[in-house]
């Protein structure tokens, strides 16, 4: 882009800096300087800036772009680092006692009940401390915790610890992402470890509009919704994602509809945009009624936000179109890529860590791109009818739209769905009459008959919704899965897409040749990640507490895992391990649980043999007061839960290199035979301490 194109979206010069800023500071947050250094830098910047601006030289222009720059930078480090040290906090290694009181809606789980908590003191023998942090609680179901509710105040005694990772290969950053919520700790809550304080109930603004959920999701039960139908239209209208099924998540993402259940910018535009219609007349009247119209837009969107729970991914949406609608109060452009810079600024200088929460990343580029590119995509093709026009132009949207969130769904969900186009041709105008039809029938609360009307219509039209996604989800080819895509070539992408949209616009032999060249260079790059991860005949072993198993890979893809308890938490496992698979092109494992024996594997007692190296797994007491006059030699020993002797005792049946330490191993049992391992002079690896490791055959 030229540069007078550049300085016609001043906010965007302004936010790259900052995002950048925000960028490094959660990146090297750990190894961050120290904070009276940022603040000091900040403010030789911020000085710089304003003696330049008065200077007002032409010549020096450009020391003042830079200055600003650097300023932006500066603050964007500055906040991301101060937010993630307010999550920061030291909690006792015992089990203490908590005063809490819960702040959200108790989520049902497996076994437990989890829960956002404010640690509002802790309790000793010493005295009472304010803490003031939030917690994420997993309290152990029964049927006093079932009718928790937010606002409820609790007396609990457990041990809160700091979030940490399991460190297992290309896991999901849980901790990081605890952080930049503002959560400084987790913890487990046993039945009888926890008792309500009587006639403490907190009714603050987060637990009315969590009340006020509850109350509307109580209302579409007694019109007669259930099932999916009520699952996908609390998703709809309320943002409320409890009641929907694994099946029903599945089918909308292989549809490729998987954005229409997060309530997010689609819906608050679908609403913007019906009460900016509806209040056009009041508009036509001067700038008395665009005042009025922008103020009602206000309210209504905030008050819809209030109703929904104020979720963040409303709060952003609704913090997005608020902006919108006061740019048209001052008569500027309602959505350009400078009001939508605007937006993302002030919402990122509110809350840094929201730049890495998916739905922001990928409500603010659909956007972006639809701005950016939609209109030459719709003039691609020429259409003359008026049918026409409105598909091509739904098509166009929904195809820009597309092109600007692909490399982010495929690096965060390793899915593209292939009939997304028809998919949105379909679904787009059909959540539009539901989400519509809602309010109505919202609105037509006082007059019951008439509601009951209204919601017969929302079911039908829900049911043709869920059964038009669960047909394309059954098409041919519907979604291609498995895709792997690293952080870098993200970026590398968007480039060639913005390079490859500068060349359409200008039209220049340059241009192309500059698009083929990065196309190219993207390709290698891609090729030479894709030859150094390529899979290599080795064994794993993760760090999954409940789930001991040893992962037997061969160099083709193939890979074989030895589950080694009967009650194995395979699920976690395999979600743990899910971006590790991907990212090494392994092909779907195969499981075993029994003894076997394959051309490339055998397993017989516990002791697995591949590629000529030995593993046994010690998870029972069948080797216990046993010997041998010639010791079997196994390379790899892997203890688990289950075995209650000592190492010197395995030491008379088996000769061993590498001692395996699993993650089930009670903490006293893990310091025993780290202690017997070091007195005997033994190589030994804890998997709790260093994470999954891999050794190559």
């Amino acid at each position: 882009m030229n540069s007078f194109y550049i300085h016609r979206y001043p906010f965007i010069r302004l936010l790259i800096p900052w995002i950048a800023g925000i960028f490094c500071g959660d990146h090297f947050f750990d190894r961050s300087w120290d904070s009276l250094c940022g603040i000091l830098s900040f403010v030789f910047w911020a000085a710089l800036s304003f003696a330049l601006y008065f200077l007002k030289r032409y010549s020096l222009r450009w020391c003042f772009g830079i200055a600003i720059s650097a300023l932006c930078f500066t603050g964007g480090w500055l906040g991301m680092t101060g937010q993630l040290q307010q999550a920061v906090c030291s909690f006792p290694k015992e089990e203490t006692v908590y005063r809490v009181l819960i702040t959200d809606v108790p989520q049902p789980k497996e076994h437990t009940y989890l829960c956002q908590a404010l640690l509002k003191e802790r309790r000793d023998t010493a005295g009472i401390y304010p803490i003031g942090h939030t917690a994420v609680l997993y309290l152990q179901q029964d049927s006093s915790a079932s009718r928790l509710k937010s606002g409820d105040e609790l007396l609990i005694s457990a041990r809160i610890s700091p979030p940490l990772n399991n460190r297992n290969f290309d896991e999901f950053d849980y901790a990081r992402f605890l952080m930049r919520k503002g959560i400084s700790g987790t913890g487990y809550v046993a039945s009888g470890k926890w008792i309500k304080c009587d006639g403490m109930n907190n009714f603050d603004l987060q637990c009315i509009a969590s009340s006020c959920r509850r109350n509307v999701v109580s209302l579409y039960q007694e019109l007669g919704f259930n099932g999916d139908e009520l699952a996908v239209l609390s998703a709809l209208t309320i943002g409320d994602k409890t009641e929907l099924s694994d099946s029903v998540r599945e089918s909308y993402s292989v549809a490729g509809a998987s954005h229409i259940l997060a309530l997010s910018g689609l819906h608050i535009g679908l609403l913007y945009a019906m009460i900016f219609f509806i209040l056009k007349p009041i508009a036509r009247r001067g700038n008395i009624g665009r005042c009025v119209r922008s103020v009602f837009l206000l309210v209504f969107l905030w008050t819809f936000a209030f109703f929904t729970g104020l979720s963040p991914s409303v709060v952003r949406s609704v913090s997005m179109f608020s902006i919108l609608a006061m740019a048209d109060m001052v008569r500027r452009e309602p959505l350009s890529l400078n009001t939508l810079a605007v937006a993302a600024w002030l919402m990122l200088f509110c809350n840094p860590a929201w730049l890495f929460d998916v739905g922001f990343q990928l409500s603010f580029l659909a956007v972006a791109s639809i701005l950016f590119i939609q209109k030459p995509i719709y003039h691609l093709i020429t259409v003359k009818s008026r049918i026409g026009k409105y598909v091509w132009g739904l098509m166009s949207v929904s195809i820009a739209a597309q092109i600007g969130t692909a490399p982010l769904v495929l690096f965060y969900f390793s899915r593209f769905s292939v009939h997304f186009l028809l998919t949105n041709l379909v679904v787009i105008p059909l959540i539009t009459i539901i989400l519509y039809a809602a309010v109505v029938m919202l609105l037509l609360t006082p007059f019951s008959w008439l509601q009951i009307g209204m919601a017969g219509g929302v079911k039908k039209l829900l049911e043709g919704l869920n059964f038009f996604v669960r047909w394309v989800e059954q098409l041919p080819y519907a979604s291609i899965d498995g895709i792997w895509l690293y952080q870098s070539e993200v970026l590398g992408i968007y480039i060639v897409i913005a390079l490859l949209a500068y060349y359409f616009m200008n039209r220049r032999y340059r241009n192309l040749q500059i698009c083929l060249f990065s196309i190219l260079l993207m390709g290698t790059y891609h090729a030479t990640l894709y030859w150094l991860d390529r899979p290599q005949t080795s064994l794993v072993f993760y760090n999954v507490r409940g789930c001991p198993a040893v992962h037997c890979i061969k160099s083709d893809g193939q890979s074989w895992i030895n589950y080694m308890d009967t009650l194995s938490n395979e699920k976690r496992l395999k979600r743990m391990a899910a971006n590790y698979w991907k990212r090494h092109h392994l092909l779907p494992p195969q499981e075993i649980t029994t003894d076997c024996r394959h051309a490339e594997l055998s397993r017989q007692q516990q002791i697995i043999s591949y590629h000529g190296c030995r593993v046994c797994v010690i998870n029972d007491n069948r080797w216990r007061n046993k010997s041998a006059v010639s010791p079997l030699y196994i390379k790899y020993l892997y203890l688990c839960k289950g075995y209650d002797g000592r190492l010197e005792e395995l030491a008379q049946v088996f000769s061993f290199s590498y001692v395996i330490l699993d993650a089930s191993l009670s903490e006293y049992r893990k310091h025993l035979f780290e202690s017997e391992c070091k007195k005997s002079g033994l190589r030994f690896i804890s998997l709790s301490d260093e994470g999954s490791v891999r050794f190559l055959l």
